[in-house]
């Protein structure tokens, strides 16, 4: 009997998949495992201030106004960086902008360029706060936008390794008093991770200050709380 050469490659693709083939065993899930979570906080000092300065300009010739804004933040830099300090008292420049104002024509109804008006910022942060507050008293070409304070990475993570501490013993603890009663005796670690956070708040804002006599006074400072929180998710199994 003859067989022609598609029917024998038919019929090897068949053996050869029933071959190789296996029996695909499911695995039961684990039988008294427990999920849990547990957290702690403390609350730290925050350490870094930061203080936006600007100042807006308008005028009807917008190359006028651009060398008005940009006089202005050359003076407020100058001042702030012959106080500079690396970490604790830092600075930068912040938005720089220029636009038209419009105006709309009564006989026709259309908008026309009325004149130009624009916006310029100086940012200052760091963990002196005593000295950016007394820096606030001697810039006086722009005023105080915007105060906020943070809490600096290395003040979190002074105090992460405890705040860890304190949630790992906490999910340990929640571990073996579940365990008893769900009626086991003891408990393994299956799965844990262990995370910390910190807020950290939007800026603050403040009056603006409208007059040179009023902008030398330095800025009040009373730095804030902030809470450093580490939180442990997992799972047990109960024995």
């Amino acid at each position: 009997m003859k067989f022609s050469r598609s029917a024998a490659l038919i019929a090897c693709a068949v053996l050869s998949t029933g071959a190789v083939a296996p029996a695909v065993a499911e695995t039961a899930p684990p039988d008294n495992v427990l999920g849990l979570s547990a957290s702690a906080s403390v609350e730290v000092a925050k350490d870094v201030l930061v203080v936006t300065f600007s100042t807006v300009r308008e005028g009807k010739d917008a190359t006028v106004v651009q060398a008005q804004l940009k006089q202005a933040l050359d003076a407020a830099l100058a001042e702030a960086k012959r106080a500079a300090r690396p970490g604790e008292l830092d600075v930068q420049t912040g938005n720089f902008s220029l636009y038209p104002r419009y105006a709309t024509q009564t006989s026709t109804g259309r908008s026309t360029i009325d004149g130009w008006q624009g916006s310029a910022e100086l940012i200052v942060e760091g963990r002196d706060m005593a000295a950016i507050g007394q820096l606030t008293g001697r810039i006086t070409t722009m005023t105080v936008a915007h105060v906020s304070q943070r809490l600096s990475r290395e003040g979190a993570a002074r105090v992460e390794a405890d705040v860890a501490a304190e949630a790992i013993a906490a999910f340990r603890a929640k571990a073996a008093r579940y365990s008893r009663l769900f009626g086991h005796a003891d408990y393994a670690v299956r799965e844990v991770t262990v995370s910390t956070s910190e807020p950290q708040p939007g800026p603050q804002p403040m009056m603006r200050m409208q007059s040179t006599a009023a902008a030398a006074a330095p800025l009040p400072i009373e730095p804030g709380k902030a809470l450093v929180t580490a939180t442990v998710n997992g799972t047990v199994q109960m024995k």
